[in-house]
This record gives structure tokens, sequence and C-alpha cells, in this order.
């Protein structure tokens, strides 16, 4: 981790504490928290940050979106599916999380034939 960002992560985890300390962290406090650590690779603290989001409003189509990131970032796969479902069902229009989640499926179907490379095998067999 860079200087830079971890100084970035510093100021971020202390003004975090000062709001904490006025009272609880805002929605909008959690969501930023969790942007910065996922864009340090903190996947962890991001994941905590958003499943704080949706305890205070569990709507939160971009939450759900930011989880789903992070999940798939860890490979939790299936808990990344829920999550971009359930930000699609929020947010049908959305085209980020559209993107997003066909993303996620393309990623997903890539992973699964790496994984079974005979399934591929015997279709190129077949065609021939």
């Amino acid at each position: 981790m860079n200087k830079k960002t971890l100084l970035s992560l510093l100021v971020t985890l202390l003004l975090s504490m000062v709001f904490s300390a006025c009272g609880p962290a805002t929605y909008r406090n959690q969501m930023l928290f969790g942007i910065q650590a996922a864009q340090s690779k903190m996947w962890d603290e991001a994941i905590f940050r958003w499943q704080k989001v949706l305890e205070q409003d569990p709507d939160s189509a971009a939450a759900h979106n930011n989880l789903a990131v992070a999940y798939e970032r860890q490979g939790r796969w299936e808990e990344a599916e829920k999550e971009y479902q359930r930000a699609l069902a929020l947010a049908p229009e959305n085209e980020f999380i559209q993107a997003n989640f066909t993303n996620f499926q393309a990623n997903l179907e890539q992973i699964e034939q790496i994984q079974r490379p005979g399934k591929k095998e015997k279709k190129d067999a077949e065609i021939k």
C-alpha cells in the first residue's frame, strides 16, 4: 500500500471515528468508507461497511451492488450473485448495476470453463 493510499485511509478512519463519537455513523459515511476500503483492496473492511449501510437501509441498491462486487473480488460467487440479484430487483433500470451483473456472469462462466476443461473439450470434439 503506498503512502498516499495509507494516508487517505487513515484520514477516513479518523473522520469516521469523529463522526461516530458524535453519534451513530451515518449511511453516507459508511458508504464512503467502504468505497475507500475497496479502492485499497481491503475487501473485508468494505464488506463490513456496506453491511452496516444495509442495516440502516436494506433497500439500498448501491450498497447491494457494492457488496456484490466485493464478494466477487473474494471469489464468493453465490453471495455475489445473491447481492447482484437484490440490487437489480431494487433498481432494474440501473445501467451500472446491469453492467456489473453482466460482467459477473461472464467472469463466472470463464471460471467454470477453466474448472471444467473436459466439458469444453467434449463440445469441441462434437463440432469437429
